[in-house]
């Protein structure tokens, strides 16, 4: 887990707290990753390991391995150098030891210690492969689950799910931008789906064109064609409306509503994708099959669903001594990814089935079957199975294995005409394999030497022997040598280890016992620890004559050339094998049936709760896009990749839509029948469609129009109101008044500017007042004069400015509070909102609230722990700072938190007012009993005195800067002294400012 999350997990409270919001309901997650880290199988021990480190990942993992390690506790500030008889160099142990270094070779000899330093070596390479550590993938499926499950407990209505931009420009399609699809509530799968089919052209044509039975009003009103032809007629305006639509995502509720109704599952539910693809495909053809039955000519009646996405198979097998074979009809065709590597060895796996379990278990005829293509359909979809069910834990769980699958899929060899070469492939590669688990052992016996638990490589066993054999001797005992260069015991702390003897072995009872081991207490950085210039580096060999060691020396080239000859042979034929497997079925004969991928439907999240969107291949324009709802843009194969494979990643593949290469009708553009011209946008809709479209499009102009009245109407009134004199903004205590109501902007990407620009002219306006008037005359407006009242269609705001105070100046009534936008505290929660965006946009407004507000306490937490600036304190600015430097109870810190993410002034934006929905309702999920409302008023109205008595005490000090001695003593600052109860005293009233 990241340092921002163990930092809240440090500072939230437990039980409410937004930490344990996402740990303790969905630890299961977290008893995963500890199981597989540790090895550890009981759940008990993994669960009380959790609860003990209060859902800290890496903290549960120590817990778990400290039974098993070895090494002597040491306190943690204190580093010690300990000299070991035996050895010639000092061991240097400390809570601040050089944590980057994994040690494999040491005396430990726990295989769990070595397998945790194993998976945390493979956590950092595929960090290094992918960016992503495991941390972020753990806190991303804790984020996952968390929407999933806890939507019970956060009742939001549909505008607060998904709320559209009142400006219709941030809308409005782009030229020749293809259409999103709008997320209407648990309905991502339905978007990658839909834009995946409607993509294939062949299928739109088909759906455009599609007309009810004529004689639709007399057919038998069953449930089936009662539901399926309301479908086909939304599914055409969907259609319709993703051609020729000017809007930039259009909403699919109509067919969204009927098809949940077929699934019977209430809203919160995630749908199963793979259910759905077959309902949906179930309907299509039930509704073109009775539009065939009405057309046909006394033939068959040719289903266009059929014969677009069904092919059929014949399994060749025997059972129980008895030859059969069956064909059969398939559609989308499952495969299993556990187990497999890419896509070919799937197929392989499930058109191979083995031994089939006999009736008659006395019978001992061997069983088993093939499949064999006989017919492909023009589309080809895979279903990729990444679900199993867990027994022990009785659901279901996702399997991130890695899958690759290529861009073009050559099937000849499944192919039932391609039968008898696809056998003697098969056997060959059989053969091949064999062999090469054969080779693979040999090179791992070079690679891996010795009879030991430690293995090393041959090649380098050598050459350290060939090192030792060449060194030369410094001393004649290494021993002597240390006892010699020790220092006096005046000059150090000795301690004598009273278990030393039982952790050196055997070899130690050879050492006096009046020489106790002694360690040296040194109080310095473990990098500043050197080794004594006159002892040796390495061991070396005591007794050996020249003629020894050029004959050692001459064995050991030897022998060291001989295994880098044999490890390289044996590499070269293991890659040759592999190479050869590679191009079995590369000859012409087997590349005779292409398929392209055409879409690739991702999957993000774990088996109960996740996000869908879609990669699909733009035939015409020759690249990849990516379909995420109402987000359409361009894409890469190593965005695919990275996404689809799986592996390192919580996003994987679950389905894969091949088209025929050589069916070119699939893909081709209609024409013209009279100018031979191609057809594009609304001339390829039918009339009634084209209808449809033309009106939604008037509707929408329409909107833009009365967007672009209204912005002309402001300005207007903007100019009026700036040609209209002023009354001076007066220093005065703030004007209480309701909720403001606020004025939405032009567009987005204008925020900033007119932020940074309306500021500006306040703020200089402030100044400019500021310098006009004396320091008397501020103090004496402040407890004298009463509020300034403001013009019409004007309000009072305050406005902090440091070194200088809290004041208000006039505002226009109607928009939000630009001062209140620009303080420190608000601009810091509005930077992790816009960090937290990847995460809003893809999981939605909670996780993106979890994202956010974790950043901005890691930020406020990283403040509250550094050097206070001399010439700034970050305490006036932040009340969250001011708490945690004085030890505040973690549940005023999460509380006052919560509040600043549900200030109203968040509104200015949709992703900013979404967050502050979801902020406002945790707040109010957080029950009277979990937090002392007396405590945290008490807090608050600490933190405003220390507010009050810093300001007083800049203008005081500015009077007696400026030689105003009496009134800088009449300036209301009060000593702060403690009273027995602990509180402070009562502070006289200023201008709170926005915290």
């Amino acid at each position: 887990m990241g340092s921002g999350a163990k930092d809240l997990s440090s500072h939230l409270g437990v039980g409410s707290s937004l930490f344990c919001y996402f740990v303790w309901e969905h630890q299961q997650t977290f008893l995963n990753q500890l199981r597989e880290i540790t090895g550890i199988n009981d759940i008990q021990v993994l669960q009380q390991a959790l609860k003990d480190s209060n859902g800290n990942l890496e903290l549960a993992v120590a817990f778990l391995t400290a039974k098993n390690a070895k090494v002597p506790q040491q306190e943690e500030a204190t580093y010690y150098q300990t000299a070991l008889p035996g050895n010639d160099r000092y061991i240097s142990v400390g809570s601040q030891a050089d944590t980057n270094v994994i040690d494999l070779t040491g005396d430990d000899k726990d295989d769990l210690q070595r397998a945790i330093a194993l998976s945390l070596e493979e956590s950092n390479r595929a960090f290094r492969e992918t960016g992503i550590t495991d941390e972020e993938q753990a806190i991303s499926r804790v984020l996952e689950a968390s929407i999933a499950e806890n939507k019970a407990s956060l009742k939001r209505t549909h505008p607060e799910v998904w709320s559209d931009s009142p400006n219709p420009y941030d809308r409005k399609r782009l030229e020749n931008c293809p259409v999103g699809l709008k997320n209407v509530g648990n309905t991502c799968w339905f978007s990658a789906v839909i834009q995946s089919l409607f993509n294939l052209l062949e299928f739109r044509r088909l759906v455009l064109n599609y007309s009810p039975p004529a004689n639709a009003q007399d057919l038998p009103r069953n449930q089936k064609e009662h539901r399926n032809l309301p479908f086909m007629r939304e599914l055409r305006y969907l259609f319709a409306l993703l051609v020729g639509s000017k809007r930039k995502y259009v909403d699919p509720s109509r067919a969204v509503e009927i098809l949940k109704d077929a699934f019977k599952s209430n809203d919160s539910q995630q749908q199963d994708v793979s259910e759905f693809t077959h309902k949906l495909l179930d309907w299509l053809e039930d509704a073109f099959q009775i539009k065939a039955e009405e057309e046909r000519d006394g033939e068959k009646p040719k289903n266009p669903m059929v014969e677009l996405f069904y092919g059929r198979f014949l399994a060749v097998g025997v059972l129980e001594g008895k030859k059969f074979e069956n064909t059969e009809m398939f559609g989308q065709y499952p495969l299993q990814v556990n187990g497999f590597k890419d896509l070919h060895e799937c197929l392989e796996a499930a058109m191979i089935e083995g031994e089939i379990e006999s009736l008659h278990s006395e019978n001992s005829a061997k069983s088993g079957q093939e499949h064999w293509f006989t017919e492909l359909p023009p589309v080809l979809t895979f279903e990729l199975s990444r679900f199993e069910f867990n027994q022990a834990l009785g659901r279901p769980e996702k399997i991130h294995n890695k899958l690759e699958f290529p861009s073009v899929l050559y099937l000849d060899r499944y192919m039932h005409k391609n039968r008898e070469i696809t056998r003697i492939k098969r056997d060959e590669i059989k053969r091949l394999k064999e062999y090469l688990t054969v080779l693979q052992q040999r090179l791992e016996r070079y690679l891996s030497y010795g009879s030991g638990p430690k293995r090393f490589p041959l090649v380098d066993v050598l050459q350290y022997a060939l090192e030792f054999a060449s060194s030369k001797p410094v001393c004649t005992s290494p021993v002597d040598d240390i006892d010699a260069s020790a220092p006096s015991s005046g000059t150090i702390t000795t301690q004598t280890i009273p278990s030393t003897t039982e952790q050196q072995g055997p070899s130690s009872s050879d050492i006096p016992s009046t020489s106790p081991i002694q360690r040296s207490v040194i109080h310095k950085p473990f990098t500043q620890s050197r080794i004594p210039p006159d002892l040796p580096m390495h061991p070396a060999p005591r007794h050996i004559t020249e003629e020894e060691l050029s004959v050692l020396e001459g064995c050991l080239h030897r022998w060291r050339t001989e295994v880098e000859n044999d490890t390289r042979d044996l590499q070269e034929s293991i890659s040759r094998i592999h190479r050869t497997i590679e191009l079995m079925y590369s000859d012409k004969s087997m590349v005779q049936v292409p398929y392209r991928l055409h879409a690739v439907l991702v999957h993000e999240g774990q088996a109960n709760a996740g996000h869908y969107w879609a990669y699909i291949y733009d035939h015409h324009q020759r690249r990849w896009m990516k379909y995420n709802d109402i987000s359409v843009t361009k894409s890469t194969w190593e965005e695919l990749e990275r996404d689809s494979f799986g592996g390192y990643r919580n996003a994987s593949a679950y389905c894969l839509m091949y088209i025929n290469d050589k069916e070119q009708y699939l893909m081709q553009e209609e024409f013209n029948k009279e100018t031979g011209q191609m057809l594009v946008g609304m001339d390829t809709l039918p009339p009634d469609l084209r209808e449809y479209v033309k009106e939604d499009n008037k509707r929408f102009e329409k909107e833009i129009e009365e967007w672009d009245a209204e912005l002309a109407q402001k300005a207007q009134q903007e100019k009026l109101i700036s040609q209209t004199p002023r009354v001076p903004a007066a220093f005065t205590a703030p004007v209480q008044a309701g909720d403001p109501e606020y004025l939405e902007q032009p567009s987005r990407t204008d925020l900033s500017k007119h932020l940074k620009e309306e500021s500006v002219q306040a703020i200089t306006k402030a100044l400019a007042e500021q310098e006009e008037r004396s320091p008397e005359a501020i103090m004496q407006a402040n407890s004298d004069n009463a509020p300034a009242q403001p013009a019409p269609n004007q309000r009072v705001v305050e406005v902090a400015i440091p070194d200088i105070g809290t004041f208000v100046i006039e505002s226009e009534e109607g928009g939000y509070d630009d001062e209140v936008m620009l303080t420190p505290n608000m601009q810091g929660i509005i930077m992790a909102i816009g960090k937290a965006r990847n995460v809003y946009d893809r999981c939605g407004p909670e996780a993106g609230f979890f994202k956010a507000i974790k950043l901005e306490y890691a930020r406020l937490l990283k403040m509250a722990q550094e050097d206070t600036p001399r010439e700034h304190d970050y305490r006036l600015n932040h009340a969250i700072v001011y708490f945690i430097q004085n030890q505040a109870p973690k549940k005023i810190i999460e509380r006052s938190l919560l509040e600043q993410f549900a200030d109203h002034n968040l509104s200015f934006d949709d992703r900013c007012r979404n967050i502050m929905k979801v902020a406002q309702a945790k707040l109010e999920m957080i029950k009277p009993d979990e937090i002392n409302m007396e405590e945290y008023e008490r807090w608050h109205q600490e933190y405003k005195k220390f507010r009050e008595t810093t300001m007083y005490l800049l203008v005081g000090l500015e009077l007696f800067q400026k030689k105003r001695d009496g009134v800088a003593l009449q300036n209301p600052v009060v000593p702060l002294r403690r009273e027995p109860s602990g509180k402070r005293n009562h502070y006289p009233k200023l201008p709170v400012p926005h915290i």
